[in-house]
């Protein structure tokens, strides 16, 4: 999921990174591919620069040093609605067939109401940034046909132009990665756009993705295998999250020994 979404990351782009796997990401595209981009965290930060140590949390010391820009949360978010964001990494409690996400509440099969922790700069990000990624696990409870509430659009009814009829800016989601494929939406030329899967992980196939969606999910004409992480950047990974914190990668007893 981190190779995946890295790769989503162009050189020379703005990225508003987020938190958890993106975190990662980020880091992994600044030292292969992507050595000009540069990073902007809702804490305020700016970076032009990848950090080399383990972050927990966007605010972390080692993030804030040596930031190219450190100032107010407004600031950064205002960037968004002036349309100077080119990606932008979201999650969410569910997921419906067009891209529209619930981080706000749902009803279980009994009725009663869970609250979830609500937008933080999710919307600001789905409607602003030029194009978004969404990244989550992928289970039906969270692939829903529809979410219980529309917390950050996708493509709302699934109809090309609805966002430009609804007055935002940014260019939608481009992509879902999950724990078991990519998945992409078709372009503005096309009747609908309803999410489809692109590639498989190594790991799975089509027909369990096709069990994990909570909808009749579309196949992609081009769909093919995730193409797995290079030597390089698992070695990069591992060097940015030597303990498994975000990967749960479990060094050898050698390994161990080295970073001890």
């Amino acid at each position: 999921m981190v190779v995946a979404a890295a790769r989503q990351i162009q050189d020379g782009a703005r990225v508003f990174v987020g938190m958890r796997l993106p975190l990662l990401a980020f880091a992994l595209a600044k030292r292969t591919h992507a050595p000009n981009a540069a990073g902007l965290f809702e804490n305020g930060l700016l970076r032009d620069e990848a950090v080399a140590q383990l972050l927990y949390t966007m605010g972390d010391g080692p993030n804030v040093l040596g930031a190219g820009w450190a100032t107010r949360m407004g600031n950064v978010l205002g960037l968004l609605q002036q349309g100077s964001i080119d990606l932008g990494f979201i999650g969410g409690a569910e997921v419906d067939r067009f891209g529209n996400l619930n981080t706000s509440y749902i009803y279980g099969e009994s009725g009663k109401l869970t609250r979830l922790p609500g937008s933080g700069g999710a919307c600001d990000i789905a409607t602003g940034a030029g194009r978004c990624v969404i990244i989550m696990e992928h289970e039906p409870r969270r692939f829903k046909q529809k979410v219980s509430y529309v917390t950050s659009p996708g493509f709302g009814d699934g109809t090309p132009g609805w966002r430009e009829k609804h007055g935002l800016v940014g260019g939608g989601p481009r992509a879902v990665i999950t724990t078991l494929g990519l998945l992409d939406f078709p372009g503005e030329s096309e009747p609908s756009r309803e999410m489809r899967l692109a590639s498989y992980h190594p790991f799975t196939s089509p027909e369990e993705v096709l069990g994990a969606t909570g909808w009749p999910l579309q196949l992609s004409p081009d769909l093919q295998q995730t193409p797995p992480p290079s030597e390089e950047e698992l070695k990069i990974i591992r060097e940015c999250d030597p303990l498994g914190f975000w990967t749960d990668y479990r060094p050898t007893t050698l390994e161990k020994q080295y970073l001890d």
